[in-house]
């Protein structure tokens, strides 16, 4: 078992160093072609006539480059355009690279055709060859096999070597590698989900200081008034006290519909995100314009995140910024949904503070991006962009 898998990971490897010596070879000549263009429609992109032409040449090499570094480097295929200054390096780079391992596979096959050609022939002379301390008599037949064999392994690791350079210089200018791309995914989303449980644990928190210092304090209040109802014996006092407790029993209950609305409004799923906006708008206790301009109804997540932003940033503007007028923008493109939040407050909103931070791992958790801009003095600007639809698993 142990000899199987050494001999598939030779296997491996020697088809690594093939599929490397290929594309290096290929990229000497595809370089050689990129030199000659580059002396030709690098002066010529000077000229506003000669540029559209110098363009689709330029896209058009590219294209081999990505194909290349895809099919035999390893490297994936992306759409970022390098330009000009990557077609030089990687041209200057293949080409020499090309080069010495032209050279090296050349001479190392001619060695081992010789080598082999005088043992098979039979007139190969003795050929004594002093070490340290040893001396050792061989054929020309086999030291020209042993050379060619140890220039061939030369040639294979100048292959790879070559591969990984192109594969770096192609990460600088192209973009990171499928592995660098993978090892940057999976640590975003550990920290996203990581950060979504601590906004679950926060949202958590917030609804129990609600719950303790609203509804249950109304509580309180509403059951002592109903006691001290039930105990008395003057009914004029009697009727005052159940006037009283009715007046606590509308409040709990307006304290509970704000709680139900601050944790999930039920217009969201019944209506929709426009209606929800506009209840928020309604609620914030200052002029609130609301611009909504999506053709359709977003997903689930991506409208509840989209919703929350809003809310959260309203309240930080009416409560810590003391703003007087605040304006939401929901737009959309091709392929994500935002919204915008401005105010006319104090400014100075800290993003890592425990609102604005939970919102971000929100936002974060569904592939978007969130930012603030809260200069002291204001204004204030908070914008949400996130994906039409939401991401996998």
């Amino acid at each position: 078992m142990s000899d199987h898998r050494d001999n598939e990971q030779r296997d491996t490897t020697g088809r690594r160093a093939a599929r490397a010596l290929t594309g290096v070879l290929a990229g000497m000549a595809l370089g050689a072609v990129e030199l000659a263009f580059l002396c030709v429609a690098w002066p010529a992109s000077l000229i506003p006539a000669a540029r559209p032409a110098a363009r689709r040449g330029l896209a058009r090499l590219m294209a081999l480059e990505r194909a290349r570094l895809s099919r035999w480097l390893g490297h994936p295929a992306t759409t970022r355009d390098g330009g000009y200054a990557y077609l030089a390096a990687r041209a200057a780079l293949g080409v020499l690279g090309g080069y010495g391992c032209a050279v090296a596979l050349f001479v190392g096959g001619l060695l081992l055709a010789g080598g082999a050609w005088e043992l098979v022939a039979g007139g190969s002379d003795a050929v004594p060859i002093d070490l340290p301390g040893v001396k050792i008599v061989t054929s020309g037949g086999m030291l020209g096999l042993t050379g060619g064999v140890a220039l061939l392994a030369v040639t294979a690791l100048l292959a790879l070597a070559m591969g990984a350079l192109e594969r770096r210089l192609a990460a600088h200018f192209l973009g990171p590698g499928g592995d660098e791309l993978m090892r940057r995914r999976i640590a975003e989303l550990t920290a996203t989900r990581s950060g979504i449980v601590r906004a679950v644990d926060d949202e958590r928190r917030r609804i129990e200081r609600d719950l303790h210092d609203g509804v249950q304090q109304r509580g309180v209040a509403l059951a002592m008034l109903l006691g001290r109802a039930r105990h008395g014996r003057d009914q004029a006092r009697t009727a005052e006290l159940v006037d009283q407790a009715y007046t606590e029993s509308r409040r709990l209950l307006d304290e509970l519909r704000s709680v139900a609305w601050r944790v999930y409004p039920t217009a969201l799923d019944e209506l929709g995100l426009k209606a929800a906006l506009a209840g928020v708008a309604e609620r914030a206790g200052v002029p609130v314009t609301v611009h909504y301009g999506l053709s359709a109804r977003p997903a689930g997540e991506i409208e509840t995140a989209l919703y929350f932003v809003t809310r959260e940033a309203i309240t930080n503007a009416v409560k810590h910024a003391r703003a007087r007028d605040i304006l939401v923008v929901v737009g959309e493109d091709e392929r994500t949904v935002s919204v915008a939040v401005s105010d006319d407050g104090a400014g100075g909103a800290d993003p890592a503070g425990g609102g604005l931070s939970g919102l971000a791992r929100r936002i974060l958790a569904l592939d978007g991006a969130f930012t603030v801009d809260s200069p002291p003095g204001g204004p204030t600007k908070i914008v949400a962009t996130l994906p039409k639809e939401p991401p996998c698993g």
